[in-house]
């Protein structure tokens, strides 16, 4: 059953994120996984949203989207995104209906 790694990001620093989008891609592919949504416009209908980037990767199990979040791949990318951001991460299950 897909899985879902739902983000939810304020950059605080620009220039050190620019690396983290440049590598992170490569590694959600090895991992079987794809972006539905990588920032983009966001419109609220409902609710108080703060402005942030918000990203919402698809993988084809929990497994796999566990796999990528604790691989030596995604490491550096990771520490990158820490160290240029704060952030929100949730990993869901999909719904099997």
């Amino acid at each position: 059953m897909a899985a879902y790694v739902i983000a939810e990001i304020e950059i605080t620093d620009p220039a050190g994120y620019k690396p983290y989008t440049e590598l992170v891609p490569a590694t959600i592919a090895l991992y079987g996984g794809r972006f539905l949504v990588r920032g983009g416009t966001a419109e609220v209908l409902e609710g108080d949203w703060p402005q942030r980037r918000r990203v919402i990767i698809e993988f084809p199990s929990m497994e796999a989207a566990r796999a990528w979040w604790d691989s030596p791949e995604y490491a550096k990318p990771k520490s990158l995104r820490r160290a240029a951001s704060n952030g929100r991460l949730v990993l869901l299950e999909g719904f099997d209906g």
